[in-house]
């Protein structure tokens, strides 16, 4: 198993591994093919046995640096429930590019339920408080289309700060 930057040549495996992880929405091929070039360093893939089994996205929020959104988490089947998508979050946060950052935020639908394990098992895990709100709504922002979006804020995560203070936080 390696966990990697991704590269161009992983646009369409990574479509077609969000393809077959629902709940997640699709995104066109043209932006899984943005997030594993110019969103590289803010995303990671999972590689076995030539195969791509994970896919984290992500970036560095352009209006709060240090805090990293984690747009979506795509984990073959055959490898869910191994750990693999915190092992992947925890290396996207090791590499140097991730410097400073001391908040994760994603969004959530609520009956989601194995992204609210993965994310309220991060904060136990890395000693972080959760703080749960609203930040897309079902009527005013998808006009009833879609469920509503809980923003889940991981921070400050203890760990990293102290990392980050010291110098040794490594890729």
């Amino acid at each position: 198993m390696s966990l990697r930057k991704p590269a161009a040549t992983d646009g369409p495996a990574v479509s077609a591994l969000i393809a077959a992880s629902p709940p997640l929405d699709a995104n066109s091929a043209y932006c899984n093919l943005l997030q594993c070039t110019d969103f590289a360093d803010s995303c990671a893939a999972a590689e076995c046995d030539g195969a791509l089994v994970g896919w984290v996205s992500g970036y560095r929020v352009p209006q709060s640096p240090e805090t990293l959104f984690v747009w979506q988490v795509a984990i073959a089947a055959s490898m869910r429930g191994h750990g693999l998508a915190g092992r992947m979050i925890e290396a996207l946060l090791a590499r140097p590019q991730q410097h400073g950052v001391t908040h994760v935020t994603t969004t959530i639908t609520q009956d989601n339920r194995a992204s609210w394990a993965l994310f309220e098992g991060l904060a136990r895990r890395w000693n972080a408080p959760i703080e749960k709100t609203a930040r897309f709504e079902r009527e005013p922002h998808f006009a009833g289309a879609h469920a509503t979006e809980w923003q889940a804020r991981l921070g400050p995560l203890p760990h990293l700060a102290a990392a980050t203070q010291e110098g040794t936080l490594t890729a």
